[in-house]
Parts: C-alpha cells; structure tokens; sequence
C-alpha cells in the first residue's frame, strides 16, 4: 500500500548512493510508503556490488531485520532465497556444547532466523524494487551534491565519501582486532538442525550445513594486526587449518573444504556525531556498522523507520530530524551490545578459559534478558 506523505504538494524525488542491502531497502520502503520517486546509484556493474561472486559470503537477518522486510512487502522472496535456522548451538573449542538458545528470536517467535548468501539477498530485492517502480542505475559513481533530487539517501557503506561529506571530522573505521575468511565444506558431519558457533582462543568459527548437503562456514580469527592481504589466495586455507587444528568442529569443517574467499578486515566506527543535513541521511553501515549479526537487521530497520519519518513530516529536513531521534538510542544500544561481543572473540587465554566455564550459565538463565530487547515486536 502507498502512502502519501503528509503535507507534500508533490511527490518527493528520492535518490538513494549505494544498491546494497541499506539502500535497495530503503528505497522500496520509500517507494511503497510514501509514493516517491526512486532512483538507486550502485558504482559497481551488478546491484550486489563488490560482493558479487564472492565464495560463501553470507549473512543472517534477525527476527527484527525480518519484520522490517515483511513491513515493505519483500519478506516472503528473501525466506525463499536462504535458510532458516530456529536455534543455535554454541560449542567450546574441544566440542563441549555449551548451550543451545533460539537464534535471533524471542523462545516464543515463530518466526525464524534467515541465513542467506548476501548476493542473493540483494538480488531478490533488487527484483522487487524494480517490481514496485524503483530506477536502478549500475556502473555509476554519484556524490550527493551532484544529484537532483528532494532527498537524498547515502546507504553507501563503511567507508562512505557522504559521511565525511556531511562533517569532515567524522570518524574514521578502525580494525576491529578480527578478520573473516568464508568458505564451502563437503562431507562434514554437522548436525543439520541447528546454526553452530564454536569459541575458540583464535576467534568465533561458524558454521551451519545448507540443503545441497554441504557447510558454509565462517572464520572470525582473532589477530592484533590485520594480516597480509598480499598473500596468494591459496595460502590462506591452510593457515586456517593450521590455527583451528585444535577445536574439533573447525578442523573437521576446514578439512573437508573445497572453496574459500579472501580475508575480510572487520572494522568498528566510533559514534557518527552528523547523520544528516537538509536533504541527505546516512543509514546502513555508513552510520553505524553494529555488527554482532545484526548489521543488515539494523538497516533493514533504518529503511523502514526513514520511510515512515517522510510520511508523517511536513518536510524532508524535518522528516531526517525525526528519524535521527527515533534511531539513535537503539543503534548506540546495538553498538554497545556488539562491542562485548567482540571483546568475547578476542579473548586472551585466562579470559577464553572463563568465558568457557560462565557461558553455558549466561546462555541459560541470562541470554533470553539480554536480548529480549531486540527481538521484541516495535511500533
């Protein structure tokens, strides 16, 4: 259903930088909210951008970043493109398992977690933004002064040119003391029924088994120093295998690999003080890059709380003051909470070994209170 925006003697003309997750949402929920017209700049060939064509790189929605895609029409296309996984299992490095916890869910949802490779989630949507009226151009790099329009959406990732645009004293990415290595295993006996994340002293290992019988994992290793990005892409499988020989899941996943991508540097961002001017909002990673499996979640919401802020204002710039005010608490209390999760795989060997003694009673009588805040139906 469209929604005119309050107060608008027109349509507003809304252009989104960035064909990502963050901005092919926000511009269907624009485009179905509020009736404007939309038109997307990705600067790559494909909407999926760099991420096209990458080995097992994949990502999972929250019961929160799937309510937003349900609000905006394209729920049911992404379910249909991934794999949901009611639980989670955590394991210690030797193969204890140290409690099993709804994954991204209240107990009581039954709504389902969603993992899926990322290129096929911004396939779908790109297919129903094209469906629902949205322009898409590819290959094209735009600045938000250049653009002709009443609104302008910056959805254009971690190392966005806007943000510094909007306060050149913005804060920088910093390497967060983690870098991730994905890939596909075959032949791996991995329970089938549940997502699995192994703590061990050299990082998070996940791993969840897909329908074609075969694993996708993810290795988040924990090093003080980013790696050599130079190294051949041969050489990095078998250091995995090198550093994860002594937890039990990750040496069996990793010894039945058969594809696997290049290091991804995982970065934090101090608080971006300036979100928006005028006309032009941050959203997505270019505002808050959470983290802790809700990245795309949080701007799934940012999508949706934005398309809601320009129905009900008077103007653009009032409608971006709004959302400023609406998103800010929950992202810093996002923010916060992802923090602690990375400090937890980046332990040092006394603090990985009480991690390992005080989680299975932290998973069973403090985890539902711990999340219960964001997993909670919203207005």
């Amino acid at each position: 259903m469209v929604i005119q925006s309050k107060g608008w003697g027109m349509r507003v003309r809304a252009a989104v930088i960035g064909g990502g997750v963050a901005g092919t949402a926000s511009a269907i929920a624009l485009r179905r909210r509020t009736g404007a017209e939309v038109t997307v700049y990705e600067a790559y060939d494909t909407a999926a951008g760099e991420e096209a064509g990458r080995v097992g790189s994949f990502l999972s929605l929250a019961v929160n970043g799937l309510r937003a895609l349900d609000r905006i029409g394209v729920l049911a296309p992404v379910r249909a493109a991934g794999f949901a996984f009611a639980d989670q299992c955590m394991w210690s490095a030797s193969g204890r398992l140290l409690g099993r916890v709804p994954r991204g869910r209240l107990a009581s949802d039954t709504l389902h977690s969603t993992t899926l490779l990322r290129e096929r989630l911004v396939g779908a949507m790109r297919a129903e933004a094209e469906r629902a009226g949205v322009r898409i151009v590819t290959g094209r790099r735009v600045t938000a002064d250049s653009l002709d329009a009443d609104l302008v959406v910056a959805a254009d990732g971690l190392w966005s040119a806007t943000r510094t645009a909007l306060d050149p004293g913005a804060p920088r990415p910093e390497y967060a003391g983690l870098y991730s290595i994905s890939g596909i295993s075959r032949d791996v006996p991995l329970p089938g029924d549940a997502f699995h994340m192994v703590l061990s002293r050299k990082g998070a290992f996940l791993c969840l088994p897909v329908a074609d019988g075969g694993v996708w994992w993810s290795a988040q290793v924990a090093s003080p120093r980013p790696p050599d990005l130079a190294h051949p892409p041969q050489e990095w499988l078998p250091l995995l295998r090198e550093l994860y020989a002594g937890s039990r899941t990750p040496a069996a996943v990793l010894a039945g690999a058969v594809e696997s991508d290049r290091p991804t540097l995982m970065h934090e961002l101090a608080e971006v003080p300036v979100w928006h001017d005028a006309r032009t909002v941050l959203i997505g990673d270019a505002a808050h890059p959470v983290g802790a499996g809700q990245g795309a979640s949080m701007a799934l919401e940012d999508a949706v709380a934005l398309a809601d802020a320009v129905a009900a204002a008077p103007s653009v710039a009032g409608a971006l003051t709004a959302y400023d005010r609406l998103r800010r608490p929950r992202v810093a209390r996002m923010t916060k909470a992802a923090a602690g999760n990375r400090e937890a795989k980046t332990p040092g060997r006394v603090q990985h070994r009480a991690t390992q003694a005080l989680m299975p009673l932290f998973l069973r009588y403090a985890y539902p209170r711990a999340t219960a805040w964001l997993y909670e139906p919203t207005a």
